[in-house]
């Protein structure tokens, strides 16, 4: 239950969850408190703690954001115009004296460590190896072991090798006459300028089938290697050849900017050739895991809070060269989840630029049900007929390309209402397919608020009943689920007498079902406790913006909201009464820092058949909090991150609430006993217990009027 005390571990973790992304001495501690299933346990444990007290306490602020971004005086304070958001008013601030930055516009700010982190979009550890390379500070490390140390000395020496090729490409395109006058030639063909072509790091490699392997080995590289980063292969009798001979080169960036693969285009008129050749996968390359021009796109996909999505290298290269710099493409690969939440980092809003034949509006429809499925907000832009991307960038000039996207991006289900509606004409069967296909579409996405939304609209546009999409559209969600329960945990293997019960009744409780229906039955915590494990499953691996706290001169920070439940119930002493949502939990919180941990899926595919039920069952029904999250999310102009942490907030604190109002219940049920009431001792006793109650229940609601929550809060 709810307990306040002096133990020095209870004081700690509170201190921890207010400091633990802002202090990074302390997070030594995490190794301390076994909580070894948390990313940032890896990180403190490689790096010494005086190393990390030495970097936070060179790196100075004004000298880490000076690098990026212009600042000006203004009294002791200095500004500059924020890199994370559009703005034409300065609001981002610098303060020397407190070695902090805050941007008043877009709400971020933190240490140099955070901006860097931010900017670069790189983890703790690695912003940390950063500011040292930056400040020429020796990293210590524990030593790893010798299986550690090959495993990164071989991805390491991979990165080299791609890192050496990259470099001949390079040089053969602008040293050699084969590479000026065929592959410069092609490039500035497409209309690529000088600027572009090196910013993009595009290279030729030599008609000779061997060119870079003889080169590389000469230089001294391990052949094998060679072969393991996909930039040559051996052919069958054991000789080292060049896989990209002959054609223009366009590396591929990992989202730090370190070579990672290749793409090769011919030049030749040779039908039996493929047109583009791309690296294998390796062990430090997995396509299914990077988006060509994330590396340079990655700044202005966070400023305009919106990503483009286009198909092929060239429409990326010259639209960011037009000026349109948010811009990725899947290489003209299948999009992936692990693409999708490569670009869900840094926006929620994706517009996929499509040409503007029949190919291109087909598959503009390729990748819609993913990124749906995650949690995306998707428009379609179809460009005029006989352009693309590449072709549309180099004849108009930025602001034509952007007004041009700005008025005809149209939302997903708009779009795809009415290019099949213009395929299905009156035909009843083909129109009911339709109604059938958008439903699809409007089922996979995971927030019930713009799910009923899109079925407003879909009711409108097709002129079906509302309440009829609503069903259709629920029975989809249920049998998605535990359709994916199914495949996830392996009990898809039944027999054919077994899916023709599929229909029966459900089986009888099991023991373990019996004693909970039977020693928790009616425990009026169970309902918030169900509400909340259900949001942290549909939310806990999303970022809230925990908001400056001017009080303790701190700034705001981001985390899961895993792990801004897990803190605000820590600090309390909170555990939940029921056995499997506790177990639920408290598995949960061991993935509190890890943004890639997907809570759903996790627990859908849990070995305990008791957990993956009950998840399925959560995950299938609307939301406990369907009204709670319409009242939060009307106003369409918050930060989706600050909603974020007003709804966990009033969540945790509506629960801590609850358990109050019980111990009130209970301490009232006692005073009331003739047999306590005769005892002087035990009546002082409860009447202590219940004023420090009712005290613990005020300081609840001036928490929430802090945060400028009202008390419907406790309404959840």
């Amino acid at each position: 239950m709810l307990f306040f005390t002096t133990n020095p571990a209870c004081n700690y973790s509170y201190f921890f969850y207010n400091f633990f992304f802002r202090t990074p001495t302390l997070c030594i501690f995490a190794k301390e408190n076994n909580r070894k299933h948390s990313p940032l346990y890896l990180i403190i444990y490689m790096i010494d703690r005086s190393t990390i007290e030495q970097i936070m306490d060179t790196a100075k602020v004004e000298e880490v954001v000076g690098d990026f971004v212009a600042l000006r005086k203004r009294g002791v304070n200095m500004i500059g115009l924020c890199p994370f958001h559009n703005e034409k008013t300065p609001s981002f601030t610098v303060s020397p004296a407190k070695n902090l930055w805050k941007c008043f516009g877009c709400g971020k700010g933190g240490k140099p460590v955070h901006f860097i982190m931010e900017h670069e979009q790189l983890n703790y550890y690695e912003a940390l190896k950063w500011l040292a390379r930056k400040y020429n500070i020796e990293v210590k490390e524990r030593e790893l072991s010798n299986e550690e140390k090959e495993r990164e000395s071989k991805r390491e020496s991979l990165f080299v090798i791609n890192q050496y090729a990259q470099q001949f490409f390079v040089n053969a395109l602008h040293n050699s006459e084969e590479g000026k006058a065929i592959g410069l030639g092609y490039f500035r063909h497409r209309g690529l300028n000088d600027e572009t072509i090196e910013r993009f790091g595009l290279g030729y490699a030599p008609e000779r089938r061997d060119a870079l392997a003889t080169t590389a080995i000469a230089a001294g590289y391990n052949a094998d290697l060679i072969a393991q980063t996909g930039v040559c292969y051996k052919n069958d009798e054991g000789k080292l050849k060049d896989r990209f001979w002959g054609r223009c080169i366009f590396p591929v960036h990992t989202i730090s900017g370190k070579v990672v693969a290749f793409g090769g285009r011919i030049l030749q008129n040779n039908t039996k050739a493929a047109k583009y050749v791309n690296s294998p996968e390796s062990d430090i390359y997995h396509k299914s895991d990077h988006l060509y021009g994330l590396y340079f796109a990655k700044q202005a996909i966070m400023q305009k809070d919106r990503c483009i999505l286009v198909e092929g290298y060239l429409d990326v290269i010259s639209m960011y060269q037009a000026g349109i710099k948010n811009v990725v493409a899947s290489s003209g690969t299948s999009l992936t989840t692990g693409q999708i939440r490569l670009i869900h980092r840094f926006t929620n809003n994706v517009t996929l630029l499509y040409d503007g034949d029949k190919a291109g509006i087909k598959a503009s429809l390729r990748g819609t049900d993913m990124l749906l499925e995650e949690g995306m907000n998707i428009n379609v832009v179809l460009l005029p007929d006989g352009e693309d991307p590449d072709s549309y960038a180099q004849s108009h000039s930025t602001e034509e390309f952007e007004e041009y996207i700005n008025r005809n991006k149209v939302d997903f289900i708009r779009f795809k209402t009415n290019l099949l509606l213009d395929e299905v004409g009156e035909d009843p069967v083909a129109r009911a397919n339709l109604v059938g296909d958008i439903v699809k579409s409007i089922a996979v996405i995971p927030n019930e608020i713009l799910r009923s939304e899109y079925i407003k609209k879909c009711s409108e546009m097709l002129n079906v009943g509302e309440g009829l999409l609503v069903k259709e559209t629920a029975k989809l969600r249920k049998k998605h689920t535990e359709e994916m329960q199914k495949r996830i945990t392996g009990s898809s293997d039944t027999t054919s007498e077994e899916a023709d019960n599929s229909t029966a009744a459900p089986a009888a409780p099991t023991e373990f079902q019996k004693s909970v229906l039977e020693n928790y039955a009616g425990n009026p915590l169970h309902n918030k406790e169900r509400a909340i494990i259900q949001y942290l499953l549909r939310n806990g691996d999303k970022l809230l913006q925990v908001p400056e706290d001017t009080a303790s001169n701190t700034p705001a920070f981001t985390e899961t909201v895993i792990s801004h439940l897990y803190y605000s119930f820590h600090e309390d002493g909170i555990e939940l009464s029921h056995p499997l949502y506790k177990r639920i939990f408290e598995e949960a919180s061991e993935h509190a820092g890890d943004i890639n941990f997907n809570p759903e899926h996790h627990f859908l595919a849990h070995p305990d058949s008791e957990i993956s039920r009950l998840t399925a069952d959560l995950c299938g029904e609307r939301y406990i909090l369907s009204k709670f999250f319409t009242e939060q999310a009307s106003n369409e102009e918050r930060n989706e991150m600050a909603i974020l942490f007003e709804q966990t907030t009033r969540l945790a604190i509506a629960y801590k609430h609850s358990i109050i109002d019980e111990m009130l219940k209970d301490t009232m049920t006692q005073l009331k006993n003739p047999a306590i009431a005769g005892n002087a001792e035990k009546a002082m006793e409860l009447m202590e217990n219940f004023k420090f109650l009712k005290e613990t229940q005020q300081a609840l609601n001036n928490q929430l009027q802090n945060y400028g929550f009202g008390s419907a809060a406790f309404n959840v």
